[in-house]
């Protein structure tokens, strides 16, 4: 499992690292946990704002800091990516 966090190097992009690091050493799982800070890696992953939490290169949270809770729910698939509301006007096709 390949883990990253994607954000302009702001305190909630770097707490949103942080926060993701304590959560995989919580469930003891072994993946990469990377920290992105390119702005056209954001853009290659069709994002449109961050801090981002992607799961095997697909976005699994986009623009808002959430609990460690929330974070061990997602990378621990207890939650599709599917099935979260889309923001943007692209109907989940982006």
């Amino acid at each position: 499992m390949k883990i990253q966090v994607l954000g302009s190097g702001c305190a909630k992009c770097k707490k949103l690292f942080e926060l993701t690091k304590q959560a995989v050493a919580e469930l003891k799982l072994k993946a990469e946990v990377e920290y992105i800070t390119d702005v056209s890696k954001i853009i290659e992953m069709g994002v449109m704002s961050s801090p981002v939490l992607a799961v095997d290169g697909k976005p699994a949270l986009v623009g808002f800091l959430p609990s460690l809770e929330k974070i061990k729910e997602v990378i621990s698939g207890g939650e599709k990516t599917e099935d979260k509301p889309h923001k943007c006007s692209c109907g989940g096709n982006c």
